[in-house]
């Protein structure tokens, strides 16, 4: 970024003065290609040099996914913060503290139902800036009122995870969220109700190897790393060199780990020509 701070954003002021924002313009990770914000929020966060997905934060994939933005959140049971009093180089209840003040949520889970295309749905959407998306009480309690209002209403329920795996700072009470999402997975299917999963960079550890990967359709972002362990832990383990790709979405396609990789901005019409096949079958059926 030196030479945008020290070189481009001066030629700037010079031209225009100093009431320049300093979020201007964002660096993608990728390609190091510089992208203006706005250009960058209206290709839905995917840089358009190179493609790349970046990260986009809940509210702008609620947009771009649901009828006219419109989401109607669930505010499910609140869990008891901090159980073990744990402390790291940082007490628990102060990173839950800073994360809420900085994302204004209240935990990594956003659950919520809305429409898709005209198909009304179900959801749980993951914010990756809590916390690196990571699975404690609250969010197993999130998936889990998500998973019981799609039965209720008998509409499908589609997740969305972003995460790093389950939160060691509630240590076995995180890992008990493994078995409960994949309880209230089987309910949503005894139901014989649709159980949607769209993959996005990162979706890892206890996520993954639990409602991430029991989906009924798989959908994936290009270049997402979808695994338990990441390739940096596996190849430090087995001292080898993995193959090219390992792990990324298209990765997985070609292996049968997921059924399709959609660009984001194809994704709304994919996820509705889905629901429109899966819903007319539960008419059929008489659900």
């Amino acid at each position: 970024m030196n030479w945008l701070t020290n070189f481009v954003r001066p030629k700037i002021r010079a031209l225009v003065g100093n009431n320049v924002p300093d979020n201007l313009w964002e660096k993608c990770p990728k390609c190091e290609q510089m992208i203006f914000r706005k250009e960058l929020e209206a290709c839905l966060h995917v840089c358009p040099h190179c493609d790349n997905h970046m990260k986009i934060a809940v509210q702008d994939r609620i947009k771009s996914l649901f009828d006219n933005g419109e989401f109607t959140r669930l505010h499910y049971l609140p869990c008891r913060a901090d159980p073990l009093k744990f402390k790291d180089v940082k007490k628990y209840s102060d990173r839950l503290k800073s994360s809420r003040e900085t994302t204004g949520e209240n935990d990594a889970a956003i659950v919520g139902y809305g429409a898709i295309g005209g198909h009304q749905i179900a959801a749980v959407l993951f914010s990756f800036d809590f916390m690196g998306g990571s699975m404690g009480t609250a969010v197993g309690e999130a998936f889990i009122a998500g998973a019981e209002m799609a039965v209720s209403k008998g509409c499908p329920f589609l997740v969305i995870p972003c995460s790093g795996g389950a939160r060691m700072q509630e240590g076995i009470f995180s890992l008990m969220q493994m078995p409960r999402t994949i309880v209230a997975v089987n309910k949503v299917k005894e139901a014989n109700l649709p159980y949607l999963v769209v993959l996005t960079n990162p979706t890892t550890g206890g996520v993954s190897a639990s409602f991430a990967m029991l989906g009924d359709i798989h959908l994936a972002e290009p270049g997402a790393l979808v695994a338990f362990t990441g390739p940096r832990v596996i190849e430090g383990t087995i001292r080898e060199r993995l193959p090219v790709g390992f792990q990324l979405s298209e990765y997985l396609l070609d292996h049968g780990m997921v059924d399709m990789v959609v660009h984001r901005k194809d994704l709304k019409d994919v996820i509705t020509k889905l629901l429109g096949i899966l819903t007319h079958n539960l008419q059929l059926h008489g659900k």
